[in-house]
């Protein structure tokens, strides 16, 4: 089931991207413990270990020298590490003044948000290695800078424990398709019993979303009817599944699970990882081709003697010395080249098929379609118990309650513990005169326990037993509105605010009066706050006459939401991804006023 306590999440997150001090020039002999000591008060501060100064004094260099501040990704640290040890030992120098390099580990994601100016820090690196161009991708066009060349590459492959390949393939044809269908939330019975997909957060690791656009675009190409829908189940599944980290990815995997695990992430990576520990992971190649990362270089020095240096320092990382450097690392060359990526070592030699990295708006789209279906979601399910939800769904003979009851079950599956849910139901005069709605469980975390039983339990019973009061009057737009100023009222921002109203779509027929039908679309609109948006979702079964549809539309549309008419139970699955997919683009769906 979705939703399951996780025990990988264990990090505390990221720290804001930092950069040392400006440091143009640094002393020569007398004072080289100056700018040391500066560097080691920074690496405290900052709390990271991999901070690598290289500050060599020879015979051949005294006096002031020039400093280059290089930041990059932290897997391909140490491999320019030490080409910068040997960089500075050879005494290149900027107008007779020899060059000093710093090197940093730093996240990606957060040196980008620095250089757009979105991130905590005011000032950048003199040069910028980070793992992926997609980084690029996401920074406005007049803040992105230029790439000079690439350092390396390493494809986005997926990942297994070397006991567990055999029986993976059993179940699995390593490729896009197949992890894909087995990270589907919509279609559990199906692959995803037999395999769990463990991906690296697309937001903060380049692999992941590379993933991600990897698979899109398999799937985009392949023209099939619901591949929109596949593609929302995925996002919604690996939103769940998601590690920050290799070792994470590395550490879940290797947990004792029924089903067989798999990971995705760089290439590189997993050869990191074997060498560790015994080759005890094996790459998988995805048989479409994948999307390498390509680890850009690029320049964002603001002063003159600090540019030339990168310019020196640039050369040199594209040297016979330093490409073989990074091999021995674990990475191909730009051109996919590998000396240490062996079938022994859980690889393969050959290079797999590159496929292009997507422009920019493509990366870009997909980019925020992870960040807002990763947002928790609040709801308030509003369902209807009047006397015509005791009439026949659909020609199986089920009447619309059951089939309120089977969609509620079906659609639970679908949300995280985390989510916070609660359900009210309505037909008129439940709660004393005209007072048409009743709270049977409050809004709250699916796994919150009441009365010693979790809330997800609570509410899936409550769908078992629930009937259709057979005199019941349709009270919809008093107890709609009770239930949008309540959401209202109690908005949260970092979740998905939605009332989700099952009915049958036979209008509003309060016979005590109450809330008109146009009076209830004009309440909507006055009230609807798009920096504060709490969206209406409709599942409304046998919705007959243009009329009652027209209105059922209406009221979504008021809210930036949307009505569905399944004619069938089978199509709950669909209808709930399309639910889930619309927080992809809310507030500003198309079907939004």
């Amino acid at each position: 089931m979705v939703g399951r306590h996780r025990t990988d999440e264990i990090e505390g997150g990221y720290p804001a991207y930092e950069q040392p001090p400006s440091r143009r020039k640094s002393a020569g002999p007398g004072k080289v413990l100056v700018p040391l000591a500066g560097a080691v008060a920074l690496a405290v501060l900052l709390g990271v270990a991999a901070y690598v100064v290289v500050n060599k004094d020879t015979a051949g260099c005294s006096g002031e020298k020039v400093s280059l501040f290089v930041a990059v990704a932290k897997d391909i640290e140490p491999a320019v590490s030490e080409i910068a040890d040997r960089f500075v030992k050879a005494e290149k120098t900027v107008d007779g003044s020899c060059v000093d390099v710093a090197v940093k580990g730093a996240d990606s994601d957060g040196v980008a948000a620095a250089l757009a100016g979105t991130g905590g820090a005011s000032s950048a690196p003199d040069l910028w290695i980070p793992d992926s161009s997609l980084w690029l991708s996401q920074m406005p066009a007049k803040s992105a800078p230029k790439v000079s060349a690439n350092l390396a590459s390493s494809p986005i492959v997926l990942a297994a424990p070397k006991a567990a390949a055999a029986k993976l393939a059993e179940s699995l044809e390593p490729s896009w398709t197949g992890m894909m269908s087995a990270a589907n939330a919509a279609n559990p019975d199906g692959l995803a019993s037999k395999v769990r997909v463990v991906v690296l957060d697309p937001a903060k690791n380049a692999a992941g979303l590379g993933a991600l656009l990897a698979g899109a675009g398999i799937l985009r190409q392949s023209g099939d009817e619901g591949s929109e829908e596949l593609l929302v189940g995925v996002l919604r599944q690996l939103s769940e599944s998601k590690v920050t980290s290799p070792d994470n990815l590395f550490a879940t995997l290797s947990k004792t699970a029924s089903r067989v695990p798999i990971g995705v992430t760089s290439e590189q990576s997993v050869w990191a990882f074997n060498k560790d520990n015994k080759n005890a992971a094996v790459a998988l190649y995805p048989a479409e081709g994948t999307v390498n990362l390509d680890y850009p270089i690029i320049t964002t020095a603001k002063d003159p003697e600090s540019a030339q240096a990168a310019k020196l320092f640039t050369t040199e990382l594209a040297s016979t010395a330093s490409r073989k450097t990074i091999q021995n690392h674990g990475f191909r060359t730009p051109e996919g080249q590998g000396t240490v990526l062996t079938p022994e070592t859980g690889m393969r030699a050959e290079a797999p098929t590159a496929l292009p990295i997507p422009d920019a708006k493509t990366v870009v789209t997909l980019a925020q379609s992870w960040k807002r279906v990763g947002l928790g979601t609040k709801l308030l399910s509003l369902l209807d118990v009047s006397g015509t939800m005791a009439l026949p769904a659909d020609s199986s003979g089920i009447t619309r309650m059951q089939a309120i009851s089977q969609v509620s079950t079906e659609g639970l599956k679908l949300f995280p513990d985390k989510t916070e849910i609660g359900t009210w139901i309505f037909s008129d005069n439940l709660n004393g005169a005209k007072v048409d709605w009743k709270e049977t469980v409050p809004v709250g975390p699916l796994a919150q326990q009441i009365d010693g039983v979790t809330r997800r339990e609570v509410i899936a019973r409550q769908m078992t037993q629930i009937k259709a009061i057979p005199t019941g009057n349709t009270g919809l737009n008093d107890s709609l509105w009770a239930a949008y100023q309540k959401m209202t009222d109690e908005y949260e921002a970092d979740k998905i605010n939605t009332i989700l109203l099952f009915t049958d779509g036979v209008g509003n027929d309060d016979p005590s009066g109450g809330i008109t039908n146009a009076g209830i679309l004009k309440r909507l609109k006055a009230s609807f706050d798009p920096a504060k948006p709490v969206s209406i979702l409709i599942i409304s079964f046998n919705t007959e006459g243009d009329a009652n549809r027209t209105q059922m539309e209406n009221i979504a549309k008021a809210t930036g939401g949307q009505a569905y008419f399944p004619e069938t139970v089978l199509e709950i699955r669909n209808i709930f991804l399309q639910g889930i997919a619309r927080r992809l683009c809310a507030p500003n769906c198309p079907s939004a006023k």
